[in-house]
C-alpha cells in the first residue's frame, strides 16, 4: 500500500527507527509510492450527514405546532 500523505511517511520512517516495523515493510510501502508528490495531510471526506436531515424535519413539526396554537 502506497503512503498517502508526508505525515504518514514520516511515522512509517520513525517506527522503523524505533524497530516497530521491519526495514522490508517501509522499503515495500515506499516503492509503491513511487515519485508521486504527496500532500502535507489526508483530511476524511465529509459523508453526508443523515441526523441533520431529521433534525430539519423535527424542526419544521415544531414550527408548525406553535403556529397551531395560536
Amino acid at each position: 500500500m502506497p503512503f498517502k500523505s508526508k505525515a504518514q511517511r514520516r511515522k512509517f520512517a520513525q517506527l522503523l527507527v524505533e524497530g516497530k516495523i521491519s526495514d522490508q515493510t517501509f522499503e515495500e510501502w515506499n516503492r509503491e509510492t513511487g515519485g508521486k508528490v504527496l500532500p502535507e495531510r489526508v483530511t476524511r471526506k465529509k459523508t453526508s450527514n443523515k441526523t441533520g436531515s431529521k433534525k430539519k424535519a423535527s424542526k419544521k413539526t415544531a414550527s408548525k405546532r406553535t403556529a397551531r396554537r395560536r
